[in-house]
């Protein structure tokens, strides 16, 4: 990743979704002050994260990937399958650190950045 300008990446609407969620789930279970905060902080960092790159959308291209790969009963999770099918509709690399899932996705380009 260091090798290439921070303009060469975006972000997925998927990722971003989440991400919220993940916050959000914090904020419900926050049994003190200080976990609401902390929680509050969490959904602030992802919006000022995300807020840093373009963000792809899941379109009418992604979502006849998605229906295709489906089809094919590819067994990874929606959310996954989601992200995979806005990379495959731009032709785009995904980079993730989760290519044992990833890599179960025909057609997807996919690099590991933790290696």
């Amino acid at each position: 990743m260091g090798q290439h300008s921070s303009a060469d990446f975006a972000l997925s609407i998927i990722s971003f979704h989440e991400q919220v969620l993940g916050a959000h789930n914090f904020i419900n279970r926050a049994q003190t002050n200080t976990d609401i905060i902390r929680g509050y902080a969490l959904l602030l960092g992802t919006l000022q994260g995300f807020a840093t790159a373009p963000i792809l959308s899941f379109d009418a291209r992604a979502i006849a990937v998605f229906d295709a790969l489906r089809g094919q009963r590819v067994r990874v999770s929606t959310m996954d399958l989601r992200i995979a099918a806005i990379a495959i509709s731009r032709d785009l690399v995904l980079l993730t650190r989760n290519a044992s899932d990833f890599s179960k996705i025909p057609g997807l380009m996919m690099e590991d950045w933790t290696i």
